[in-house]
């Protein structure tokens, strides 16, 4: 109800139903569709592949960044190793992809409730 909206507010992670009050759902950082407190669980589910999903996008976006930049840089010219601005470029859009296309497999987490949970 509207008592709980300062404390929701004040929690490292706030959750509400969606039959709550519009200050409840307002000062809540998660807000629960259905009326089942079981919805929780997937929250959980979701919360644990949404962090895994991003250490994921880091190393890969890091990983390219060690390889591509010294490489554009001209470290390995010397054995004929080159990387073109263009091709860089490329890489560096391919790469954008790669992160926006492994973060869409989030949809494929199952938020609904299971009984063994």
């Amino acid at each position: 109800g509207v008592n709980d909206a300062p404390a929701l507010a004040r929690a490292d992670v706030g959750l509400a139903i969606g039959a709550g009050t519009d200050v409840a759902i307002e000062s809540a950082g998660v807000v629960l569709a259905a009326n089942d407190p079981r919805g929780v669980t997937g929250v959980l589910r979701l919360s644990r592949a949404t962090y895994r999903k991003m250490v994921q996008n880091l190393a890969w976006a890091a990983g390219y960044n060690v390889v591509a930049i010294p490489l554009a840089a001209g470290v390995l010219a010397f054995a004929g190793i080159t990387l073109g601005p263009a091709v860089g470029a490329v890489l560096m859009s391919a790469s954008t992809i790669v992160v926006a296309l492994n973060a869409q497999l989030l949809r494929r987490v199952d938020l609904r409730p299971r009984d063994s949970d």
